[in-house]
């Protein structure tokens, strides 16, 4: 893995879950809710949690996966705009 976090950020646990009572997983990037994975695609993701659960850099890769691109670098941009 260490090709795919050549930074090392993973390694920090930027990404937090949660899964519901209802079967949804709740993703979240340093405290803040980022996404919410329902039906087959939670089902899928918890599974393949549990397979790699000891391994907290797999668990990681996989939140980042499944988030996507997420951030572009403009976030700090929309508080800007509220002035």
């Amino acid at each position: 893995m260490s090709d795919i976090d050549k930074r090392n950020r993973l390694s920090e646990e930027p990404f937090d879950y949660q899964i519901t009572k209802k079967g949804t997983v709740v993703i979240y990037y340093e405290g803040k809710q980022i996404k919410n994975v329902k039906d087959r695609e939670a089902e899928r993701l918890i599974a393949r949690i549990k397979e790699v659960e000891n391994n907290i850099t797999a668990v990681q890769l996989l939140l980042a996966k499944i988030t996507g691109n997420f951030k572009r670098g403009n976030e700090k941009f929309g508080k800007m705009k509220r002035k």
